[in-house]
């Protein structure tokens, strides 16, 4: 049906070109490609088959980006590298006429800052080239979009209230790592809190708002307010929408490993000069932390990811919950990766499949919330994350 370009070879590209492999009728063919080759082949030779070509290329080059593109001709790229390469992957899209698809939203390298307006602002240049651009499609940001998008068509007339709730209850073993890239992660979840209420954005001190909530087969977690950014997508496709928010699950030593990690430094994003030469606090941390694709062999336990909305139907208030619980030790036994990397990867190879199937195919650049959610959401059922729904119960917020 279509061949596919995947750039990124860590944990989330290893499960979407694991998954892909899997469905011939749909890709056809797959590159995976990132700056370390060797990678690319550990994978494709894992999966075998000869299902996967690989490739070298440096996602922060345009030209070798449009060479590589170029070269292979896919109908789709596939961007599960960092979100700082966002913008040139899409410049390499346009200059190529490729679609582009990814899961997380740009940032740049010298500010702490997750917003959507970057990627936005190539709205008209897509749809004047007739690509379309599908952003944020892993779990959170992405099926809990398409969750949003499921419940407004089918259980609301009106969404008033949303909270997206992320919890991983699995054990590493290790004293402290991250579930994806340090570097991401830990800029993430040290921001300041943000949230909609009443028309504008309420920002809090990073962790200030947090209460135990309870997840399905899981039981309370502390869940500790933060901002995401499909918060910033959702109230403008949903302008109903009187508050949104988003809870993530921390455990005490994370959260006090983190502070120590903040009150050292380590966690800077500007450049210091160590021994004559320049580093970034963060990224030398991340390189002495575990590696976010070696931790699956020993995780156990569960994720359990949802939205609790409220709202009207029929005139009548309604509260609806629908969520996906998904195992580390199953997410490994099937791909060789831990959960995080697996709800992401997932969503990722649906969002494509959707894309190649032409069924989410629109020039512009759109998230995934502006698309059809119900095959998107029958797939997920096909593909190793069910969806459990729960209607008129508490939802504790």
């Amino acid at each position: 049906m279509g061949k596919v370009l995947v750039i990124g070879a860590g944990g989330v590209g290893t499960v979407v070109v694991h998954k892909m492999a899997g469905l011939p009728e749909v890709f056809t063919d797959i590159m995976l490609a990132s700056r370390t080759k060797s990678k690319c082949d550990a994978i494709a030779a894992k999966i075998g088959g000869n299902r996967i070509q690989t490739a070298q290329v440096d996602a922060d080059n345009v030209p070798e980006l449009v060479a590589l593109i170029n070269s292979f001709r896919p109908d789709l790229v596939v961007n599960v590298a960092l979100p700082y390469q966002d913008l040139t992957i899409m410049d390499a899209c346009l200059e190529t006429g490729v679609a582009y698809l990814d899961t997380a939203n740009y940032e740049p390298k010298d500010e702490a800052k997750f917003e959507y307006k970057w990627q936005w602002a190539y709205a008209d240049r897509f749809k004047q080239a007739g690509i379309t651009a599908i952003l944020g499609c892993g779990f959170d940001p992405g099926v809990t979009s398409v969750y949003t998008a499921y419940a407004a068509k089918h259980h609301f007339d009106e969404i008033q209230y949303l909270d997206i709730v992320d919890c991983n209850a699995g054990d590493h073993g290790k004293a402290f790592a991250t579930n994806f890239n340090p570097e991401i992660n830990i800029r993430e979840v040290t921001q300041r809190g943000k949230y909609w209420e009443n028309g504008k954005w309420i920002e809090t001190e990073p962790h200030e708002i947090h209460k135990p909530l309870n997840y399905p087969e899981i039981g309370p977690k502390e869940s500790y307010l933060i901002y995401h950014e499909e918060l910033e997508s959702l109230v403008k496709n949903f302008p109903t929408l009187k508050r949104a928010r988003f809870w993530m699950t921390f455990g005490q030593e994370y959260l006090t490993h983190l502070r120590v990690i903040q009150n050292i430094g380590m966690a800077g994003i500007d450049p210091i000069i160590y021994n004559g030469v320049e580093i970034v606090p963060i990224q030398f941390l991340k390189a002495v932390l575990p590696n976010p694709g070696d931790l699956g062999e020993n995780y156990k336990g569960w994720t359990s990811i949802g939205c609790r909305i409220k709202g009207l139907k029929d005139g009548k208030e309604k509260s609806y919950y629908v969520y996906n619980n998904c195992s580390h030790e199953v997410a490994f036994k099937e791909t060789g990766t831990q959960a995080v990397s697996y709800t992401t990867g997932v969503p990722c190879m649906i969002g494509a499949m959707m894309y190649l199937k032409g069924i989410w195919k629109n020039p512009g650049v759109h998230n995934v919330e502006e698309f059809n959610p119900d095959p998107f959401m029958e797939e997920l059922n096909k593909h190793g994350l069910p969806w459990v729904e729960q209607h008129n119960v508490d939802l504790e917020l």
